[in-house]
């Protein structure tokens, strides 16, 4: 297998939604072509008509070429049999719905589907790459890929092992994954939620309880972080900060604090109150705070602009 991955070239997406069609661009971008797979053929144009949309705003914004943006769209095959897809795959990507008895379905499809070969990855954000392979033969061939949304922009993809990933199928998939441009990390243990989630959902634990405890307001919340050590996130994690302060001060801070920080396992009952009345967000105008068809928009563009900045800047160095 490891002698295969030099050349892989020839790649399935299972899934043609919001993260589907963000990781077609990726490959097929960088010179790969894709099948695209999914079970509506609306779904499938409007995932080409999405890349192209994303593609031409890049050029825009002096993020690759424009004279490239129909031959990455030509590199694009779309399909709804799963078995033309899987046939001359080399390495598929799914990227279903986070529902683990449909993944589990998927993969023990595509293990009786694709040649031997070829490398399985499921885009799962959360649910356990090695409950998500139990049901196919060949689990040695299967890992997590966890593209971050917007799948085109952001660089990280994290590189699951389950417990029957063999080594040189992570190795395959981190390699790859460099050549296509992204920033692969190795996550060694399959645990729920991985590593980025694991980091993200720990802060929005603490960042709901500060409001249910009634300590700040959610727009204040927020505002601490974005005007605060949001800032230097993007060059100091925190193990590096843990580092540079030293770690007997954090040692002291975490001594102190550590005891008052939220810890339930449960999720918080002011968050489970606003789902029950259908106070979900952008999508009804309402949850934390109050989000007007023009204020979740101006949201939405504010998060792709930095992202394309970012983007940019990246491209650049």
């Amino acid at each position: 297998m490891a002698s295969q991955i030099k050349n892989i070239k020839n790649i399935s997406v299972i899934g043609a939604g919001l993260m589907g069609h963000g990781i077609t661009q990726v490959f097929a971008a960088h010179g790969c072509r894709v099948t695209l797979v999914d079970t509506r053929e609306e779904i499938l144009s409007e995932a080409i008509e999405n890349i192209r949309s994303n593609l031409t705003l890049m050029a825009q914004r002096g993020i690759g070429q424009s004279d490239q943006i129909e031959a990455t769209i030509e590199r694009v095959e779309t399909t709804l049999d799963l078995k033309e897809a899987a046939a001359g795959a080399q390495f598929v990507v799914e990227a279903v719905s986070e529902d683990l008895a449909l993944k589990q379905k998927m993969f023990r499809e595509l293990d009786a589907l694709c040649p031997e070969g070829t490398i399985l990855a499921t885009n799962t954000s959360v649910i356990s790459i090695t409950e998500i392979a139990e049901k196919a033969k060949s689990r040695e061939r299967i890992l997590g890929t966890h593209f971050w949304n917007p799948a085109y922009l952001i660089p990280l993809v994290e590189v699951i092992k389950g417990q029957e990933t063999a080594p040189q199928v992570m190795d395959a998939a981190f390699e790859l994954l460099k050549q296509m441009g992204k920033h692969p990390v190795r996550v060694n243990r399959d645990v729920p939620g991985f590593v980025g989630n694991r980091l993200q959902h720990a802060l929005w634990r603490e960042a709901i309880s500060l409001v249910e405890n009634g300590i700040a307001e959610p727009a204040m919340v927020d505002e601490v972080i974005k005007y605060g050590f949001g800032i230097r996130l993007p060059v100091l994690g925190p193990l590096e900060n843990a580092d540079m302060i030293g770690l007997d001060l954090t040692l002291a801070v975490h001594n102190y604090v550590l005891k008052d920080i939220e810890r339930s396992p449960a999720p918080s009952p002011l968050l489970k109150q606003k789902v029950e009345k259908g106070q979900l967000g952008f999508k009804t105008g309402g949850g934390f705070q109050k989000w007007p068809p023009h204020a979740a928009e101006q949201s939405r563009k504010n998060l792709l602009e930095h992202l394309l900045k970012w983007a940019k800047e990246r491209e650049e160095k």
